[in-house]
């Protein structure tokens, strides 16, 4: 969401769709993966689980510290180059990859989905049914921030105000690695 309400500033909500399709084609596979196996290995091995929680809570920290010094995706600089941004298959993939490397979205996927499979009923219809209504909100949310990202630009586009942004942004990141460790 941080990353469409940006790009929303950055370069407007209709290039922010390239970044959304790649967003919504990861966020479907990281939820198939859940209900197909991921979870049912991860409850099997909870070293594993653990593992993965902790590289999660040191990612997240890394990027808190990387945008509480301003030098994250987030930051901005006069000769800051945009060109490369405004790609669609740049801002596709950059989609794809900030789902499926998203640990929070994994341990979410994982611990929320696989409870709603019902093993006497054919499988394909009610993943396809759960995905969908998963896309959609996924989709409309991303939306609303990238709207809204849009309307607060002029306030937030400065560097001071993006710095600010930054620091606040990166401290939720720590407090939520933080949260990860000790949880």
């Amino acid at each position: 969401m941080t990353l469409a309400m940006t790009l929303g500033m950055s370069i407007g909500v209709r290039k922010t769709l390239w970044m959304m399709y790649g967003e919504l084609i990861g966020v479907a596979i990281v939820a198939t993966a859940s209900v197909l196996g991921v979870a049912t290995v991860l409850l099997n091995f909870p070293k594993l689980f653990f593992a993965l929680k902790l590289f999660g809570a040191c990612y997240l920290a890394y990027l808190g510290l990387q945008m509480w010094q301003s030098r994250g995706k987030l930051a901005l600089s006069e000769q800051q180059n945009t060109n490369n941004i405004r790609q669609p298959l740049t801002l596709f993939t950059q989609g794809l990859v900030t789902a499926i490397a998203n640990p929070k979205g994994w341990a979410f996927m994982v611990s929320l989905l696989p409870p709603f499979i019902n093993q006497s009923n054919a499988l394909l219809p009610q993943l396809t049914v759960l995905i969908a209504i998963i896309l959609i909100s996924e989709f409309v949310c991303m939306m609303i921030y990238a709207t809204g990202g849009k309307t607060i630009a002029r306030t937030l586009t400065s560097v001071d105000n993006v710095k600010r942004l930054n620091k606040v942004s990166g401290s939720l990141m720590l407090l939520v690695a933080l949260w990860l460790l000790i949880g």
